[in-house]
């Protein structure tokens, strides 16, 4: 049987573990965390509090060096291709004293590019996601659904073919979180970027992927992987996908896995 392919594989995680060394005392917050990432496809990550889901992140993103294990990106090593992962955190972070432009422009400032070209570049982007009002407005002047989506729209901005969405639409009202997980997974449909999303919200991660992985408490390790597949009549939308006949056994599925009986959305 021919090894799969590096689209099949395009993030490919191997045997992954984590231990933070503080003094005498070892930490583990990873054990052989092993599963792989479809080009194109959007996998939720979900799992205790305090369970290494952000570790696994930073990891992802190149920020941190594991302990054992090998992760992949597109074949290579994951130092290779940071500059193909985007990293949307749970807070906007953006600065305030930089307009909307100037926020999502700056890692197009960093690389070098012009101004007159990271405006040509951002200014269509910005009004795509109904932004364009508020170009030239201060982080204070807009709402949080709106800072989330300059958030998005910087992350998208330097074209990355992987996206890390870590817990982004954890503080919106639910009216705007609907709308922004409709965005991200339009993205994800539509331009073909690999996603994976770390949630506590059962709900969303059913409704927004393709596969929900289950992570244990700490140290972690993949308790369950689910391929979600839903009787949809139409176009998949976060608000259609919770109408899904489905729907609902995958949720209780995934609840008793977590072994919780509080703190997770629906």
């Amino acid at each position: 049987m021919p090894s799969p392919s590096h689209a099949e594989r395009w993030v490919d995680i191997r045997n992954l573990s984590m231990t933070y060394e503080r003094g005498r005392q070892a930490n583990e917050v990873l054990r052989n965390v092993s599963f792989s990432v479809p080009k194109g496809q959007f996998v939720s990550i979900v799992g205790p509090s305090g369970g290494g889901k952000t570790t696994l992140f930073n990891i992802l993103a190149g920020l941190l060096e594991p302990t054992g294990g090998d992760v992949r990106v597109a074949g290579q090593p994951v130092g290779a291709t940071k500059r193909q992962v985007g990293y949307m955190l749970q807070k906007d972070l953006l600065l305030p004293w930089r307009t909307v432009l100037e926020n999502v422009t700056v890692g197009l400032e960093i690389t070098g590019l012009d101004r007159r070209e990271r405006e040509a570049r951002a200014i269509p982007k910005l009004r795509q996601y109904g932004l364009g009002d508020c170009v030239h407005a201060y982080p204070h002047e807009i709402s949080g659904g709106m800072r989330q989506r300059v958030a998005l729209v910087r992350t998208l901005i330097l074209d990355p073919s992987i996206i890390l969405l870590d817990e982004p639409f954890s503080a919106l009202d639910y009216q705007t979180r609907l709308l922004l997980e409709a965005d991200v997974l339009t993205i994800c449909q539509q331009e073909e970027r690999t996603m994976l999303l770390v949630t506590h919200d059962i709900g969303e991660a059913i409704s927004l992927s393709d596969t929900v992985v289950v992570l244990s408490h700490r140290p972690s390790r993949v308790k369950q992987i689910h391929p979600i597949e839903l009787s949809l009549d139409g176009r998949r939308t976060p608000l259609t996908a919770r109408r899904a006949p489905e729907y609902h056994r995958y949720f209780e599925m995934i609840w008793n896995e977590l072994e919780l009986r509080e703190g997770m959305g629906t």
